[in-house]
């Protein structure tokens, strides 16, 4: 995460910075929605950064419906295969510790938004 765009996902708007897999599922297991953002490599990949500066705006579209946490380096490869998705940047929702969505790659405003509230509106296998 050095890419100045990441870093202030955790430093400006204090979203965490999850490093360690223990981190991870603590966040994921409280109650509600949340979001992993997976950057990937911001060098390799030009995706990235534009990810990083629209997670923001859609996390105020949605106004408090989710929150969010960016993924560090170290752990980045295992959540990606955990969710079952290689392609970055990737957004993997969950709603009370489980996987309900991926959103991989940049994508058109209006495909953020169907796709986000559509993940929003499903329930966790199990779930009243």
């Amino acid at each position: 995460m050095t890419h100045p765009l990441i870093a202030r996902l955790t430093d400006d708007m204090g979203w965490p910075a999850l490093n360690q897999h223990d981190a991870v599922a603590d966040f994921v297991n409280r109650p509600g929605a949340h979001c992993l953002f997976i950057p990937g490599d911001p060098a390799k990949n030009l995706e990235t950064t534009d990810a990083a500066v629209i997670l923001p705006e859609i996390v105020q579209c949605f106004q408090g419906k989710f929150d969010c946490a960016v993924i560090g380096d170290e752990i980045e490869y295992q959540v990606r295969e955990d969710a079952g998705v290689f392609k970055t940047p990737l957004l993997v929702f969950f709603r009370d510790g489980q996987q309900v969505g991926t959103i991989p790659k940049v994508r058109d405003w209006d495909d953020y938004l169907a796709r986000v509230t559509h993940i929003l509106s499903l329930v966790p296998e199990g779930a009243d």
